[in-house]
């Protein structure tokens, strides 16, 4: 599946009070998301809580939310990790139970050279025929793709795709500028959807849009059909929502915001929190002004 769709969502990790995974929840969400915007799922990537689950969990994750939405959706199983072997192993996990695809972070804490990105990107390509979407969050991991090495990684014919969340629109232009036509480049960033849509990206791998996702399809939507007023206006109606979901560590608020509309996404695991009362407030306000609460 060489298009993955426009919206993809990064699925938060629904938990049980005791922050056990609750997998009913994770199937509902998923069907939920589908039916309100969502051509497809990333699940356990960094607002799935990836780094604190074990790879059980991520592994009977992917089968329970395939099985849910699989057939309306495209689902992408979030396979990353700073370990090259491991993500290896779980990218081969994930290509048993039948997803369409892997998203692969950037080592984090490793700080690897641009040739230690192309060889672990490269290592994960060759054990698997799934499509693999490589991703760039540099506030995260403390380490930046470079353009010229993503040129070199979609040379490997099953990596298709970057997820890029360095912010950096001149980044990701020179990125679509020197990659193939056919690469997908998506946004990390929701509130630089619109604009990389304008540089030539392919749509946007979201947090919002687990409460905004059908105003998110209105605006890509527009985008395309040549209505930049329309497209425009639902960008700048959705920025105080893509700015109050960042307030603290993702994916605190918007699994607060899943909460609230009803979804037992439940808790956060140490070592991340609670949001604080007045954060929790300051996401009501914004979502009631929304219309999404």
């Amino acid at each position: 599946m060489r298009n993955f769709g426009r919206i993809l969502t990064a699925m938060v990790t629904p938990f049980n009070d005791d922050c056990s995974v609750n997998y009913s929840e994770a199937a509902k969400l998923a069907q939920y998301l589908v039916n309100n915007g969502s051509d497809g799922i990333v699940v356990t990537g960094s607002t799935g809580e990836a780094a604190t689950l074990t790879k059980n969990e991520k592994v009977k994750l992917y089968a329970t939310v395939l099985e849910a939405v699989g057939d309306r959706a495209t689902i992408i199983a979030g396979t990353g990790s700073n370990d090259t072997r491991d993500s290896i192993e779980l990218t081969k996990e994930a290509e048993k139970i039948g997803v369409h695809g892997a998203m692969v972070v950037a080592p984090y804490y490793n700080k690897p050279p641009q040739e230690g990105f192309y060889q672990h990107f490269k290592a994960i390509a060759d054990s698997t025929t799934l499509p693999l979407i490589v991703y760039n969050v540099p506030g995260r991991t403390a380490s930046n793709i470079l353009p010229a090495t993503v040129a070199r990684l979609a040379e490997i014919k099953n990596i298709v795709a970057i997820k890029e969340a360095s912010g950096s629109l001149d980044q990701i232009s020179e990125i679509i500028r020197i990659t193939p036509n056919d690469f997908l480049v998506y946004s990390g960033d929701d509130g630089l959807t619109l604009p990389i849509l304008a540089v030539g990206g392919n749509g946007v791998i979201s947090v919002a849009a687990h409460i905004v996702g059908n105003r998110m399809q209105e605006m890509v939507a527009a985008f395309y059909a040549g209505d930049m007023a329309k497209a425009q206006a639902l960008h700048l109606e959705l920025l105080p929502f893509f700015k109050v979901i960042f307030i603290t560590t993702n994916p605190i608020p918007i699994k607060d915001a899943v909460n609230l509309i009803g979804i037992k996404a439940g808790p956060v695991r140490l070592p991340l929190v609670p949001p604080t009362a007045v954060e929790t407030e300051q996401l009501k306000k914004v979502m009631q002004s929304l219309g999404a609460l």
